[in-house]
């Protein structure tokens, strides 16, 4: 498929909803990632933002980056916080208290927040089957406090609490798969994507936010700090991840899979490792095995897609 098919004749806004002058870092590919979730999502929306890079770097006291109504919340808590404004302004909604109209309730946190600190609250509101979305950007550590390892930093990194040496790989578990936790909850719709591809995630966004009930989208954010790389190199490095497999695009439509993008040529997860310096201790069998584990989890979603074509 072409990388480019899953755009429709739907134009990208000019509006910037998640405006420059904030304070991430060079080459931050998940401020890039918030700015086409934003721009997918429009005026009409409510964020409630869990602690981290975001958080940090787009509202330093007394200034904002959002044009949207935006709550910071404590790290664990931007689920229960945005499934709460849903209920509420749906009750006003109900009693003519405020018009009727579409909003998009969204939570955003990283993957710490999503997957370690906030998967309680996560899973509670997914079940109780709020309409809202859930956006997780992953940049697979806890980077903001200093490049820690979370349950979504991949097997073999080196973190600063995984620190690689003589008797250790670093991460030594695996990456949490946290759109199959969001599947099986039974929800309309589950995706993942990464800025690397704008206009499939532009798309996705746009149909978690009009699916009625819980949607989760999963958002691969290169760091260039964490990931030892240089900040030129962060759309690359999605790319690479897309395309040796690592990170597989594809949406779970009322429990139907599908692939939104197939690469051209399956690139290595060696041509995907070489260059991070997080990775640069791992021995040829170590990538080995790490090979071995992409290809199974690839061929799973793949069959799963062909199972629901």
């Amino acid at each position: 498929m072409d990388r480019f098919s899953v755009f429709s004749s739907r134009l990208v806004t000019k509006s910037e909803n998640f405006t420059s002058g904030h304070r991430a870092c060079q080459g931050c590919a998940e401020a890039l990632a918030v700015r086409h979730v934003m721009k997918a999502l429009g005026r009409d929306t409510i964020v409630a933002m869990s602690t981290g890079c975001m958080e940090i770097i787009s509202s330093p006291l007394p200034l904002t980056a959002w044009k949207v109504p935006w709550i910071h919340n404590a790290f664990e808590n931007s689920s229960a916080v945005i499934s709460g404004c849903e209920s509420g302004m749906k009750a006003m909604m109900r009693k003519g208290r405020i018009p009727q109209k579409k909003i998009n309730f969204v939570a955003m946190g990283g993957d710490g927040a999503t997957a370690d600190i906030g998967i309680g609250p996560l899973s509670g509101a997914l079940e109780r089957g709020h309409d809202m979305v859930y956006i997780c950007y992953d940049n697979e550590a806890y980077m903001n406090t200093g490049i820690q390892r979370s349950s979504s930093t991949p097997y073999g990194a080196s973190t600063t609490t995984s620190p690689a040496g003589k008797v250790s790989i670093g991460q030594h578990t695996q990456k949490k798969n946290m759109p199959q936790i969001a599947v099986a909850h039974d929800i309309p719709y589950v995706a993942t994507a990464c800025p690397s591809f704008p206009f499939d995630l532009i798309e996705k966004v746009k149909r978690a936010a009009e699916m009625p009930g819980g949607a989760y989208v999963h958002i691969l954010s290169v760091c260039p700090t964490g990931w030892r790389i240089q900040p030129e190199d962060a759309i690359k490095y999605g790319r690479l991840a897309i395309d040796s497999c690592v990170f597989p695009l594809y949406e779970v439509i009322n429990g139907k899979y599908r692939i939104s993008y197939t690469p051209y040529k399956k690139l290595t997860v060696a041509e995907y490792l070489k260059g991070q310096g997080r990775f640069r201790h791992l021995t040829d069998k170590d990538i080995e095995k790490i090979q071995a584990k992409v290809d199974s989890d690839y061929l799973k979603i793949l069959k799963r897609c062909e199972e629901d074509a």
